[in-house]
């Protein structure tokens, strides 16, 4: 199991009520998991709507089950972004 961070950034930071937190997860699925029962409600809905960053790279449209997580490694919580 990999153990890393996970960044939010505008609607996921309100949602989550933290910039980041630890994630320790070998799939961007299992940390996703993971910070859906850390924060239930508001940030279940937003994570619908995000794209993700792993270690800098776009996860575009993979299953993010097939998305493996490096120890030390990063996930980026992206909302939709007003005018960009």
């Amino acid at each position: 199991m990999a153990a890393g961070t996970i960044r939010y950034w505008a609607a996921a930071k309100a949602a989550a009520g933290v910039a980041e937190e630890p994630y320790a997860a070998e799939t961007l699925a299992d940390a996703l998991a993971d910070a859906r029962r850390r924060h239930p409600g508001e940030l279940v809905r937003v994570l619908l709507r995000c794209s993700f960053l792993v270690d800098g790279d776009p996860v575009g449209t993979r299953g993010h089950e097939t998305v493996r997580l490096a120890e030390g490694g990063t996930v980026e919580v992206l909302p939709p972004f007003a005018g960009g």
